[in-house]
C-alpha cells in the first residue's frame, strides 16, 4: 500500500492507494465516529461493490444507509443534490454522520457538495472507482454541481477526511474510461513533471492493459503532484489554477456538446491540445512540444481535436462559453499555458488569436 498526505493544518488527510479493504484504511476509519454512515453511489457500482462496502462499513458504524443515484454527468445537477438531502432528513441524519462517495469524478463532486452543505458541513470520504477520480477530482476537496450554462460552477471547497483508492475497482472500467482518466494524469507531465511524461511515453501500453504496478505509479505520483499544489493553495486563488491545463476549452466543449455526450477526460484531451497549440502560437512552446502530447493523447486512445458545437460560428460558440468559467476575470478568459514543458502559468490571450486556434484544432 502506498501513503501521500495533503498537508492543509487541521483539514489534512491521507490518500491510501492499493488492493481490496485495505488495512489501513479500516483503522482510520475507526478515527472518524459517526452515528450513521452514509453511502452514496450509482446505478452501476451498486450492483459491483454496494454490498462489499455496506458490509464492511456496517461492522464500523451503528447505521449504514444507501443512497443510490442514476449514472451519468448528466445527473451532476440540482435534483440529484437534493435527493441525497431528502434522504438524510428522512433518516434523521445529524452532525455525526459521515458520507461515503462511492464512484466516480460524479459521485464524489456531488457527495462532497452535499456533505459542504447539510447542516453546515459533515464530515465525507472518497473512495473513487475511476482513474480519472482516483488521480484528480477525489483530491483537493473541490465539490459541486454543473449548470446547463457552465460546469462546476455552483460548489464549495470541502476537504475529505480521508481518500481511499482502490485500484482493484479498475479492473471492471471499461476502456473507454481508463482512457478518459488518462487525461488528468498527461496533463501532470506538461504542468509539472516532464519525467512523468518521459515515463508515461515508454510504459503508456502497461498503463493501458491495467498492469497493477503501472496503475499504481500513476495513481501515486499524480496524487503527489496534486497533494503539493494543494497544500500551497488549497482555494485556487493562484498555483492552483495551473491543474486546469486544458479545462477551460474542456469546459466549454462539455457545455456546448451536452453534459455526457463527451467524458470530461476527453474533453479535456482536446482542451490541451488547443492550449498547447494556443502556447505555441504565443512563443512559449515550440512546435516539438504540440506534437509530442498530441501524440502521446491519442495513444492513449483520447481524441486530439475538438468537436464543432456551433456550426454557424464555432469559435464564437466556444468564447461564449468559455467567458462562463471560474477562471474568466473581469470578463477577460484565462488560459492555463505551458511556459516551457514543465511550467504552467495563467494568463488571458487576444479574442483572435483563440479563434483562429480553435479553427485550426476543430472538426
Amino acid at each position: 500500500m502506498h501513503s501521500v498526505d495533503i498537508d492543509l493544518g487541521d483539514r489534512s488527510y491521507s490518500i491510501l492507494i492499493g488492493s481490496g479493504f485495505l488495512p489501513d484504511g479500516i483503522a482510520r476509519l475507526a478515527d472518524i465516529r459517526a452515528t450513521s454512515a452514509v453511502v452514496v453511489t450509482n446505478a452501476t457500482l451498486a450492483r459491483l461493490y454496494l454490498k462489499g462496502w455496506s458490509g464492511f462499513l456496517a461492522t464500523v458504524y451503528p447505521r449504514v444507509h444507501v443512497v443510490e443515484l442514476p449514472d451519468g454527468e448528466e445527473y451532476k445537477n440540482w435534483d440529484s443534490l437534493n435527493r441525497i438531502f431528502s434522504a438524510l432528513l428522512e433518516w434523521g441524519c445529524d452532525r455525526k454522520t459521515v458520507l461515503f462517495a462511492l464512484g466516480g469524478g460524479v459521485i464524489g463532486d456531488l457527495t462532497g457538495f452535499a456533505a459542504a452543505s447539510y447542516m453546515r458541513g459533515i464530515a465525507f470520504v472518497q473512495i473513487p472507482t475511476t482513474l480519472l477520480a482516483q488521480v484528480d477530482s477525489s483530491v483537493g476537496g473541490k465539490t459541486g454541481i454543473n449548470h446547463p450554462l457552465g460546469k462546476n460552477m455552483i460548489g464549495a471547497f470541502h476537504q475529505p477526511r480521508l481518500v481511499i483508492c482502490d485500484l482493484d475497482t479498475l479492473d471492471t472500467l471499461p476502456k473507454r474510461e481508463l482512457s478518459a482518466g488518462l487525461a488528468e494524469v498527461i496533463k501532470y507531465g506538461p504542468i509539472a513533471d516532464m519525467a512523468l511524461l518521459d515515463w508515461l511515453e515508454g510504459s503508456l501500453d502497461a498503463v493501458l492493459a491495467k498492469d497493477r504496478r503501472a496503475l499504481a505509479h500513476v495513481v501515486q505520483r499524480s496524487c503527489q503532484i496534486k497533494a503539493a499544489v494543494v497544500g500551497c493553495d488549497e482555494k485556487e486563488t493562484g498555483l492552483r489554477a495551473v491543474l486546469n491545463f486544458g479545462h477551460t476549452f474542456g469546459h466549454a466543449i462539455e457545455a456546448g456538446m451536452g453534459y455526457g455526450v463527451w467524458l470530461h477526460g476527453e474533453a479535456v484531451a482536446a482542451g490541451m491540445v488547443m492550449a498547447a497549440e494556443l502556447s505555441h502560437r504565443l512563443g512559449m512552446v515550440d512546435a516539438r512540444f504540440v506534437q509530442r502530447l498530441t501524440s502521446i493523447i491519442g495513444r492513449a486512445g483520447l481524441p486530439t481535436r475538438g468537436p464543432i458545437v456551433d456550426a454557424a460560428d464555432n469559435a464564437g460558440r466556444y468564447l461564449a462559453l468559455m467567458h462562463v468559467d471560474k477562471k474568466a476575470q473581469a470578463g477577460e478568459i484565462h488560459f492555463v499555458l505551458i511556459d516551457g514543458p514543465g511550467r504552467a502559468v495563467s494568463r488571458p490571450a487576444p479574442d483572435a488569436l483563440v479563434r483562429q486556434v480553435i479553427d485550426a484544432c476543430c472538426g
